[in-house]
């Protein structure tokens, strides 16, 4: 495989107002994804961060800068065409949501779990209609029907460019309720990911820090926050 990066091309991006939304047009050619589709942008401002993204590009074209534009590419070329099944995988979260499965012992852990994760279990059943039952230990506890129901209707509710944020929100934070929060601004969304991370910053008190996990701790959430800009930005 060649690690040869495309060059530079252009002299200027531009966001350009087109039918159904805005796209990018480098040096008046119009971008478009890796699977050749129109990129059709939902908000200027989205289009915006994109163009940015293209002006920045120096000699070579480096894909791993451009998140804003990494995430139109996947609503576009991947969730808008499995849409449904995205929303299905993402729902499914409900029923295993990490706020839900509760420390057995030590007894400060057990608090700090209930002090950060029922207020967020609370917001769920007061704003989303959908309540969640904590229990102790990791095996599986089924879910109210109902509440899971709620949760689905509103996962299969968003667009293809909120789907493809909210898969990220979801999936980093390993909590669907915390996803709709920092969708819905409950809480800030740096809060929100230290919430998520209960567990783990635990153990670091514990057993003491590591560089390594450190690293990757941080990359997660800078993937977790990029999500929350991008999902504001599709509306």
């Amino acid at each position: 495989m060649s690690d040869l990066k495309p060059k530079r091309f252009w002299t200027e991006s531009a966001v350009v107002e087109t039918g159904g939304g805005y796209t990018i047009e480098l040096d008046g050619r119009r971008v478009k994804t890796p699977a050749k589709a129109a990129l059709v942008l939902p908000t200027r401002a989205m289009a915006q961060e994109v163009a940015a993204e293209w002006d920045a590009q120096e000699k070579e074209v480096d894909p791993t800068s451009m998140p804003f534009t990494r995430s139109a590419n996947a609503s576009l070329d991947k969730v808008h065409h499995q849409h449904a099944e995205v929303a299905d995988m993402l729902a499914d979260y409900g029923d295993s949501d990490l706020l839900c499965y509760r420390a057995t012992h030590p007894q400060e852990l057990q608090h700090r779990q209930a002090a950060q994760w029922d207020p967020a279990l609370d917001w769920a059943a007061d704003t989303l209609s959908a309540r969640l039952l904590p229990v102790a230990g990791v095996l599986h506890q089924p879910q109210p029907e109902a509440s899971l129901t709620a949760l689905r209707q509103r996962v299969h509710g968003l667009s293809d460019f909120q789907l493809a944020a909210f898969h990220d929100l979801v999936s980093l934070s390993g909590s669907l309720v915390l996803g709709f929060a920092a969708a819905e601004n409950w809480r800030p969304a740096e809060e929100i990911w230290s919430i998520s991370r209960l567990d783990e910053l635990w153990q670091i008190e514990q057993w003491g820090h590591d560089d390594e996990a450190h690293a990757l701790a941080e990359n997660k959430k800078a993937a977790f926050l990029h999500a929350k800009r991008f999902f504001d930005i599709s509306v």
